[in-house]
C-alpha cells in the first residue's frame, strides 16, 4: 500500500509540475499587437494575435505594436536657402510592417525614427526657400516622408504622413512680410481704381455720343441732375431756364458791347503829323 500511495503521489506531482510547465508557456497577444520570439536567443518569427504556446524557460517574447504611432517633433531651428532663421513643428506619423525587422534591426525603433524626423526637418529647410515652406507645404512635407521613410525602411517602419504645422519667423521678417503684403494690397487697388477710371471714360464716351445724336436728350439729362441737388432738410428752388432763351441774349449783349466806344479812360492814340509834299518842279522854256 505504501508503494502504489508513493507511485500515486508522485504520479500527481509530475502531473501537476506538467500542467504548470505547459501552462507557463502559454502567451496572448492582443489583436493590434505582435509577439516576437527568440528561443535561446535564436528568431523564429512573430506570432498573434491570440493565444500561442512557445517553450518555456527558453524562449524570449517581446511584444510589437502595430498602431500608429504619433510623435509631435520640438520646434527646430534651422536656416533655408535664402538666409532666413525659421523655426518649424512638425507631427510624423508611423507605424510597424515588420515586427521582426522592427526588433533585430534597431535598438529602439521609437526613438530612432524620432531623431531621423528631427534631422531630416532641418536639412529640407535649409534645402529649401521661405516661400516655399509657407506656400508649398505639400511638397516640402512630401520631401521629408520620402527621407525619413528610406531610412526607415529597413527597420520595419512606414512613414504614412509628415505634416508642418507651425513656422516661426523673425519680428524683423514679420515686419518685412506684412510690408510686401501692403504694398501687393495697394497695386492692387490702384490697378481697380485705374480700371474703373477706364471703363467709367469709355461709357462717358459712349453716352456722349448717343447723346449728340438726340439734342433734345442733354436738355433732359440737364433737367434729370437738377433732382440730385436737393436733399433732406433743403429748401433750394431751381427753377430751370432753357438754353434756347440764353442764347439770343447773350448774343445781343455781345454785339452791344462790340459797338460801344472805348470809355475806361484810356487817352486816344495820337495821330501821327502829315509832312506836306513839296510841288513838282517846273521847267521854263529858252
Amino acid at each position: 500500500m505504501d508503494l502504489v500511495t508513493s507511485l500515486i503521489t508522485g504520479g500527481v506531482i509530475v502531473f501537476v509540475i506538467l500542467v504548470l510547465f505547459l501552462l507557463s508557456g502559454l502567451r496572448v497577444v492582443n489583436q493590434y499587437e505582435r509577439g516576437v520570439i527568440f528561443v535561446l536567443g535564436r528568431l523564429t518569427g512573430a506570432k498573434g494575435p491570440g493565444v500561442f504556446w512557445v517553450p518555456p524557460f527558453i524562449s524570449r517574447m517581446r511584444k510589437i505594436d502595430l498602431r500608429v504611432v504619433t510623435i509631435e517633433l520640438p520646434p527646430q531651428e534651422g536656416v533655408t536657402r535664402d538666409n532666413i532663421t525659421v523655426r518649424v513643428s512638425a507631427v510624423v506619423y508611423f507605424y510597424v510592417v515588420n515586427p521582426t525587422d522592427a526588433v533585430n534591426n534597431v535598438l529602439d525603433y521609437y526613438r530612432a525614427t524620432i531623431q531621423i524626423a528631427q534631422t531630416t526637418v532641418r536639412n529640407v529647410l535649409g534645402q529649401s526657400e521661405l516661400d516655399q515652406v509657407l506656400t508649398d507645404r505639400v511638397r516640402v512635407n512630401q520631401a521629408i516622408q520620402n527621407i525619413i521613410d528610406e531610412h526607415t525602411e529597413r527597420w520595419g517602419i512606414k512613414v504614412t504622413t509628415v505634416e508642418i504645422k507651425d513656422v516661426e519667423l523673425p519680428q524683423t521678417m514679420q515686419r518685412a512680410m506684412a510690408k510686401q503684403a501692403e504694398a501687393e494690397r495697394e497695386k492692387r487697388a490702384k490697378v481697380l481704381l485705374a480700371q474703373g477710371e477706364f471703363m467709367a471714360a469709355q461709357t462717358l464716351a459712349d453716352a456722349a455720343r448717343t447723346i449728340s445724336t438726340e439734342p433734345a436728350a442733354l436738355q433732359l439729362r440737364y433737367l434729370q441732375t437738377l433732382t440730385e441737388i436737393a436733399v433732406e432738410k433743403n429748401s433750394t428752388i431751381i427753377f430751370p431756364l432753357p438754353i434756347d432763351l440764353v442764347e439770343p441774349l447773350t448774343e445781343l449783349l455781345r454785339r452791344s458791347a462790340a459797338a460801344l466806344p472805348q470809355s475806361n479812360g484810356s487817352h486816344p492814340a495820337p495821330i501821327a503829323p502829315t509832312t506836306p509834299t513839296p510841288p513838282p518842279p517846273t521847267s521854263t522854256a529858252s
